[in-house]
């Protein structure tokens, strides 16, 4: 897989293909178990793969931290991007979502911790 530059004027590299995660995790009712979710992970870094995209809404959270532990193994070879505005859960409230900075901290995204 070839790479290319992120953005003009970063010289972060990736892979021109990204992988979804959206369906790593089964919250949502449907979706790829862990073991299957490592399958598709790990053909797609077999074939050069380096970008990932993740949510805290994807599976309420679930995805994240499939991904999280996906690539914790080797996590200076990826690049993940994630939004974080909506929320993880399935009801989510005003005090709970949006571009503030207490919604990364709440997903760990900061701080490391959950809370």
């Amino acid at each position: 897989m070839r790479c290319t530059t992120f953005g003009r004027r970063t010289g972060l590299r990736v892979s021109e293909y990204a992988l979804g995660t959206a369906n790593f995790g089964t919250g949502w009712g449907a979706g790829a178990e862990p073991d299957e979710a490592r399958r598709i992970f790990d053909r797609f870094a077999e074939a050069g793969g380096t970008y990932l995209d993740s949510a805290d809404g994807y599976q309420y959270g679930e995805s994240e931290e499939l991904t999280g532990k996906l690539i914790s193994a080797d996590r200076d070879h990826f690049v993940l991007a994630t939004k974080f505005a909506l929320g993880s859960a399935p009801q989510p409230d005003i005090s709970k979502t949006g571009n503030i900075r207490k919604s990364p901290c709440r997903a760990g995204g900061l701080t490391g911790e959950r809370g």
